[in-house]
């Protein structure tokens, strides 16, 4: 991509073939009242996908309505293949999608392993593999299996919500602002635990306010406006970008070399 401008998203993007595909999706949450207006993005095998814009874009409703939980009016959404378009999430748990919301992610009443069995309730006999699988990736939630979810931080509610997302083996993790609220402290160790969770082989699309932290470790970004896709490129592309810095990031001091 030039260092002119970003260029528009709904230009095809080459490379292997998409694990997600979002074509013109036009979703929202009352009849006749559209949150996104013809929205596409899509992810390839292994990508990290940031999802970046302002309030009101339509970010956290464009995951939701891959995720069966806002009325998609047209478009369609397809993974691996298939066309998942308005299926339930029980159905699309089995499909390999798994999605992360940004609140009331965790039971809190149940013990982080309870947590983690209730991602699996539709394949129990494989309970042991995933359990290793995923504690390998966050070790606490291993040495703490017998803890409460709501006796922890944010951060490490943060852990048990992405935990129990990955125990049915996802091909895509949606994540719905996984550092929203969270300390500058916390806010790198989630960062650094999304980047993990993609170098073991699972494509994640992020929706993030912390523009400029998700461009930094994505692969591809997004930028939706008024739930459009509006620019895409690299994350450094786009974090290099003028007029992506004008619009949505807000100084130019901090491109990236």
């Amino acid at each position: 991509m030039s260092s002119t401008s970003a260029a528009p998203a709904a230009q095809p993007v080459s490379g292997g073939e998409a694990v997600v595909k979002v074509t013109d999706l036009v979703a929202g949450y009352l009849p006749g009242v559209n949150i996104l207006n013809g929205c596409s993005i899509e992810a390839r095998p292994g990508e990290l996908i940031g999802i970046i814009g302002p309030n009101g874009a339509g970010k956290s409703t464009l995951l939701k309505a891959m995720f069966g939980l806002v009325k998609v009016h047209s478009g369609s959404v397809v993974v691996r293949g298939q066309d998942i378009t308005g299926l339930k999430a029980n159905k699309l748990v089995t499909r390999g999608v798994g999605f992360v919301p940004q609140t009331n992610n965790v039971f809190a009443t149940l013990t982080i392993e309870e947590n983690l069995q209730m991602g699996m309730f539709q394949r129990p006999k494989d309970f042991n593999e995933r359990f290793d699988f995923v504690t390998g990736l966050f070790p606490e939630l291993g040495k703490r299996r017998g803890q409460r979810a709501g006796s922890l931080s944010g951060g490490e509610r943060q852990m048990v919500a992405m935990g129990r997302a990955l125990m049915m083996d996802p091909a895509v993790l949606l994540l719905d602002e996984p550092s929203a609220g969270l300390s500058p402290v916390k806010q790198d160790e989630t960062f650094l635990r999304v980047h993990e969770i993609n170098r073991a082989g699972v494509s994640v699309i992020m929706v993030e306010q912390n523009a400029r932290r998700c461009l930094q470790i994505c692969d591809r970004g997004y930028v939706l406006d008024q739930g459009r896709d509006a620019y895409t490129g690299t994350g450094r592309e786009l974090m290099n970008d003028p007029k992506v810095i004008q619009l949505y990031l807000g100084t130019l001091a901090d491109t990236v070399e």
